[in-house]
């Protein structure tokens, strides 16, 4: 669970992603063999950033091709999707992780070495990659890893949240219970190898989600700026059926409710 966070951060902090993400398993997994110390199974939470942008379908020949990351000529000019091209729902089995920032790149990183370690030493491993995970506990001052809890203090400070691009960047949202559920569930598991997504297993647009945290506490209607911030995906959602099978794991918090949970959280903090 421990790591260096933060999509867009990692584009100019990159030597401290690495060190963290990448130098710090290395030194994890060389600690548990000169303690002779093997662990029963280790599960690591990755990441949905090691996709990248993923597999998109054209619409009209059915194609899947992965288009890579949007440059910077295209934010400038506006071009926020891959023309004629739909975005598919990343899936572990069969969406190639291709990382389109330095901090999904390390956590892709994270995942290799743990496989050849583990592999290497016979111990049972479980790789979780996530989605976008909030709720009470997250950090609140930090704008690069909690795009919910910035939008609820602007909302929550009557201020108008500014939505990026043409505000129809989509997230797929998991509540924080629910990926502490899913976590233990990958403890206990019996599976010697296990790879899967974990989200709410639908996606919602960055603008609908404003405009719920608006409403909680009566603030001013979000507004579209046209901005855009380096390293970020267009869309990010996930199927999450191997995580129910493998795992008998199903999320139970619906993006409303857990963005109460977690309004009610901030201002308990005040």
């Amino acid at each position: 669970l421990a790591a260096e966070t933060g999509t867009g951060q990692s584009l100019t902090e990159g030597s401290r992603h690495a060190e963290v993400n990448v130098v710090g398993t290395t030194r994890m997994l060389d600690a548990l063999v000169r303690h002779e110390s093997m662990p029963k199974r280790i599960v690591l939470t990755s990441s949905r950033a090691v996709y990248g942008e993923g597999a998109w379908k054209d619409l009209k020949t059915g194609e899947v091709s992965y288009p890579g990351q949007r440059t910077k000529d295209q934010l400038e000019h506006k071009e926020w999707d891959f023309k004629g091209l739909k975005c598919l729902p990343f899936d572990a089995e069969i969406t190639e992780p291709r990382p389109t920032s330095v901090y999904g790149v390390t956590k892709l990183a994270q995942e290799y070495i743990l496989k050849a370690w583990a592999n290497s030493f016979g111990v049972p491993t479980a790789i979780l990659r996530l989605q976008n995970v909030y709720g009470p506990g997250q950090a609140v001052s930090n704008p690069y890893t909690g795009i919910v809890t910035l939008f609820a203090q602007l909302a929550r400070a009557n201020l108008s949240i500014p939505v990026y691009e043409d505000g129809l960047i989509f997230r797929d949202f998991v509540y924080i219970e629910d990926v502490a559920h899913v976590v233990c569930r990958a403890c206990d598991s019996a599976h010697s190898s296990l790879l899967c997504d974990v989200g709410l297993g639908k996606s919602i647009s960055i603008y609908d989600l404003a405009h719920i945290i608006a409403g909680i506490y009566g603030a001013p209607a979000p507004q579209i700026n046209g901005a855009y911030r380096n390293g970020d995906v267009r869309h990010a959602s996930c199927r999450v059926e191997r995580a129910r099978s493998a795992l008998d794991w199903t999320a139970n918090w619906s993006v409303e409710h857990g963005v109460r949970e977690l309004c009610r959280w901030i201002d308990s903090r005040a």
